[in-house]
């Protein structure tokens, strides 16, 4: 028998889930802090940027109105006649901004700057641009304010924020990917429980196997025995035989070929194989199946009928009722018995997981199904109420 290491294995299913639901929870906690963060940062920087830009833009103003003043200083009253207020202005050396000057009733003199309404705040927004104005009481040159503008500040916001969340982005990506590890660093002790778990049950099963045959041997040959008694054997030996097919089943190795099969006669089969299971609890079997071709290897329709039709027998109550249904590619087994809680409907198909202790089990029949199911792409359905029974349903794809 060759063993499949879980470790070819990753993570099962349920393990992908579990990660995945930890990086949820991880990435969306990570995105709001970075978003927070890069708000503050970016809020931050915003008001030092335009605060800097006020303190750059009134000192420009100043330095322009002092050397209006130096000019006015210089001059003689018989210069003034002569005097090109405008000339002077369009030769002032003055910053990096758009400046405008303007007399005592707001008339532009001079200026590069369209719509200019408010002159008594020294600094405000407009439009996303600042201006800044700086009023002369004693009006040099005729002039009374000295207003400035810049243009660059919005663009310096929107690539502080490009540039932002840039950053976040490389942040939030780092930020998964160190989760994606730790998200696996964490299921490691899981994983080497399990991988001890199925290598204790692969040895187990090693040992198991010489003497089951040889008890269902040593039945056939066994006479003058009282038939009560030898159903009994012959139930436990098959049952033991039918638990060992499940535990080897989810450790072997290797493909099989699919072939077409004959659903209905392997049902069948199967079901005389369990005869004695259901004798044992005097259950009656409703059969109602119709022929039904389908495409899969016989040892894994074997395990899919036997853990489902071993599960309705276990579950279902002494002298209770089991249907079989096949129709129109669809596999039902039903019971009677004890029926599953909603709350766990979803967690018995995990491997080693019992929704209930007292009717035993490893709790990895139902994985096998639902692994074979995702396999072959057949559709599994489950109907429920506890207390009322069970219903398993199986879609197999049409050919």
């Amino acid at each position: 028998m060759t063993i499949l290491k879980e470790k070819v294995i990753v993570l099962t299913s349920y393990e992908r889930k579990s990660l995945f639901r930890f990086l949820t929870v991880y990435l969306v906690s990570v995105f709001i802090l970075l978003s927070i963060i890069g708000y503050l940062f970016f809020e931050n920087n915003r008001a030092a940027m335009k605060s800097a830009m006020k303190y750059e833009m009134m000192y420009q103003s100043r330095m322009i109105s002092s050397e209006i003043v130096m000019k006015a200083m210089k001059m003689k009253k018989a210069d003034y006649e002569h005097f090109n207020a405008v000339a002077f202005l369009k030769n002032l050396n003055h910053c990096r901004f758009e400046v405008g000057y303007y007399d005592t009733n707001k008339r532009p003199l001079y200026t590069q700057i369209d719509n200019v309404s408010t002159f008594d705040i020294d600094f405000f927004e407009k439009n996303k641009k600042c201006y800044t104005v700086s009023e002369d009481t004693s009006e040099h040159l005729g002039i009374r304010y000295v207003v400035l503008k810049e243009n660059d500040l919005a663009q310096s916001f929107v690539d502080l924020r490009v540039k932002i969340i840039g950053y976040l982005i490389f942040s939030f990506i780092l930020m998964g990917i160190v989760g994606f590890f730790l998200g696996k660093l964490f299921l490691r002790p899981v994983r080497e429980q399990i991988e001890s778990l199925d290598q204790f049950i692969s040895d187990t099963t090693h040992e198991l196997n010489t003497p089951i045959s040889a008890i269902l041997m040593t039945i056939q040959s066994l006479k003058n025995v009282e038939p009560k008694k030898m159903m009994r054997l012959e139930a436990s030996a098959k049952r033991l035989s039918t638990m060992y097919g499940s535990l080897t089943y989810r450790l072997e190795g290797g493909v099989e070929p699919s072939e077409e099969l004959c659903l209905a006669k392997i049902i069948e089969e199967r079901i005389e194989f369990m005869k004695e299971l259901m004798d044992s609890k005097r259950l009656s079997l409703n059969l109602d199946i119709e022929p039904t071709k389908i495409m899969m290897p016989k040892r894994s329709v074997y395990r899919l009928i036997d853990n489902l039709v071993s599960n309705a027998i276990k579950y279902s109550n002494v002298d209770g009722k089991i249907r079989i249904g096949l129709k129109d590619n669809t596999l039902e087994v039903e019971d009677k018995g004890i029926g599953i809680d909603e709350a766990v409907q979803e967690d018995i198909f995990r491997r080693y997981y019992r929704a209930n202790d007292e009717r035993g089990g490893f709790g990895i029949g139902l994985s096998i199904v639902l692994s074979i199911c995702k396999q072959y792409k057949i559709k599994l359905g489950l109907n429920s109420k506890k207390g009322e029974g069970s219903i398993f349903k199986l879609t197999f794809p049409f050919k």
